[in-house]
């Protein structure tokens, strides 16, 4: 049986680190349904979702194919590693947090899923503004990016506007569907 490759997109400060975090904790007893970690080329200690990586690291990675997936967004860096494709190749769910622009690019497959999480233009504005990541001329820039980009082949769609756990629980329910569907 092989596994499937879900890509979880939106735009920035839709919450989709919550969102994964959320579903990973209640699925975690879930041996088929794997979380992948992205290697990025950022050095902020205060993103727990990923492991950092220079470009020159980055770029080794790449070109010993070490890499499943990569691409570029907001002047960095992204890729999952190529152990995880061993994952789906065994049968499991890999779940990865995606950028909307490489998952429009992805090939129309049986094996490859998008989720898009969405929140309205107020809401990601004011996530944005208060994670305290990027400086505030990035917020803008990251929130033009969002009203720039108004379509994703998207397989399913959750809307992260109330409580994380309605949220949380709609990617936890669909993940666990991927098997039975």
């Amino acid at each position: 049986m092989s596994g499937l490759w879900v890509f979880v997109c939106g735009p920035s400060g839709a919450g989709k680190d919550s969102v994964m975090n959320w579903a990973a904790s209640h699925l975690a007893a879930r041996h088929d349904i794997v979380f992948s970690r992205r290697l990025v080329t950022r050095t902020s200690p205060l993103d727990l979702n990923h492991e950092a990586v220079s470009v020159p690291e980055f770029e080794q990675l790449r070109g010993a194919d070490r890499l499943a997936w990569h691409w570029q967004a907001h002047g960095l860096h992204y890729g999952i590693g190529a152990h995880y494709a061993e994952e789906v190749a065994d049968g499991r769910i890999v779940v990865v947090n995606g950028s909307r622009a490489h998952a429009n690019g992805l090939p129309e497959a049986p094996q490859v899923r998008v989720v898009q999480i969405v929140a309205d233009a107020a809401a990601l504005a004011a996530r944005l503004k208060n994670r305290g990541r990027e400086a505030p001329h990035e917020v803008t820039r990251r929130l033009v990016r969002n009203t720039s980009f108004t379509t994703l082949r998207a397989d399913h769609t959750i809307s992260n506007q109330g409580e994380l756990a309605d949220a949380g629980r709609q990617l936890a329910d669909y993940l666990v569907a991927g098997f039975t569907s």
